[in-house]
């Protein structure tokens, strides 16, 4: 196995070749990708299978195994992203502004990438795809560090997309992987400031605040979903029904999944039983507050722990509140600042609760399950960060550049 500190100096070789590269030459990288993942399907799946097999075997909860396992349907939406990102426009070499100053200075903002970014993540396979079709399309070069758990598949993943490259311009050392799972490989990564210009995480609480901590690159941190919907009295049944029960159930073990439920006494006093019993037909484990549970004594017992607890499965904690302002005030205290929603028939509820809601993504009338990169139209996304400087929500391809000025003169001094 190579090194970390080989690994990056490679992708940090190749980094200005791909910086150079017309967006043309980067479309049909990625064209080029997008049907290799098709062409391979099969190899993908059985190189899957060998992760899924070993974490049965290791009793990993079903959640996390969902998050693991791939599928032609994944896999085709995952080229689809890549498809989707051949349509939007190049992402680097625009000008942002231009200053034209009294001295005849010209001096221009312009979009460019990053150089090398390093990825940290568990499992989600796809997070390879994403970050190398970004990579590609924003021209960066990209070092991945996955979880020991899906090695086979990000292996497999890396193998594919690189053999494609092969018959681009695009330099195929842009890609590399560390195939070392190991604790101390990944914090020599962590600490490779110079090799690897940015550093994004994505996984549990505790891989993201140990990359946070102990990493001396600079970090765009991803943050967990302790997500939240509110029913407000003036909510309409039906569809508040609807979006709880897609927030939570639709795929429970993903980041954008309802946690908590919070309704108005008053709505939960006429309809908590009836959208309690529609949950539980669906497998959904209830945990509610006193209140709650006065109105449906079949729910368990929600304690402090249960507002905190990114449960990424067919668990929902349930609290009753006086009013909107409570409401908020929950969020803001227990919220993870990364996708919250309100249901409410009433626009003056909407709009306060988008202003006074600190998180990346604030919903009316939906579910907090589209915050995703491929739902914003993004083609793609790194990661949804959760953070306020440089990049907030599912990030895309502007989350992976910066700017640099350019200055023309005709032979100014000072």
């Amino acid at each position: 196995m190579e090194k970390v500190e080989q690994i990056a100096k490679k992708a940090k070789k190749a980094a200005p070749s791909i910086a150079l590269a017309t967006i043309t030459e980067r479309n049909e990288a990625l064209t080029k990708m997008a049907d290799a993942l098709i062409d391979e399907k099969r190899f993908l799946l059985t190189e899957n299978q060998k992760d899924i097999d070993e974490a049965e075997q290791k009793g990993t909860p079903k959640p996390l195994i969902d998050r693991l396992l791939l599928t032609e349907e994944r896999i085709a939406d995952m080229a689809e992203g890549m498809w989707q990102l051949v349509q939007l426009p190049d992402p680097i070499n625009q000008t942002l502004e231009t200053i034209e100053r009294p001295n005849g200075l010209t001096m221009e903002k312009r979009v460019v990438p990053f150089g090398v970014f390093g990825m940290i993540y568990e499992a989600r396979p796809n997070v390879t795809v994403d970050a190398c079709a970004l990579a590609i399309k924003t021209g960066n070069a990209v070092v991945l560090r996955g979880s020991a758990s899906a090695m086979h598949s990000n292996k497999a993943i890396v193998t594919v997309l690189k053999q494609a490259l092969t018959n681009t311009t695009i330099n195929t050392a842009c890609i590399q992987l560390i195939d070392d799972p190991s604790r101390e490989e990944a914090n020599r990564f962590m600490k490779l400031k110079g090799d690897i210009d940015v550093l994004i995480p994505r996984g549990g609480a505790s891989l993201i605040q140990t990359v946070v901590n102990e990493a001396t690159i600079p970090v765009i941190e991803t943050g967990v979903g302790n997500c939240h919907v509110y029913l407000s009295k003036h909510a309409d049944l039906e569809l508040a029904t609807s979006i709880i029960v897609n927030a939570k159930t639709q795929r429970p073990s993903v980041c954008n999944a309802s946690e908590t439920l919070l309704l108005d006494q008053g709505f939960a006093d006429r309809h908590l039983q009836k959208i309690a019993e529609t949950l539980i037909e669906k497998g959904v484990t209830l945990k509610g507050d006193e209140n709650a549970r006065a109105i449906f004594p079949h729910m368990l017992q929600a304690d402090e722990e249960d507002w905190r607890t990114e449960y990424l499965d067919l668990t929902l904690a349930i609290r009753c509140v006086a009013n909107l302002e409570e409401a908020i005030d929950h969020i803001n205290e227990y919220g993870t600042k990364h996708s919250e929603a309100i249901v409410t028939e009433k626009d003056s509820e909407r709009d306060y609760f988008f202003q006074a809601v600190d998180a990346a993504v604030v919903y009316h009338n939906a579910s907090t399950r589209f915050t995703d990169g491929f739902e914003f139209g993004f083609g793609a996304e790194i990661g949804i960060s959760t953070q306020k400087l440089h990049a907030r929500g599912p990030m895309g391809l502007q989350a992976l550049t910066t700017y640099k000025y350019t200055v023309k003169g005709t032979g100014q001094i000072k």
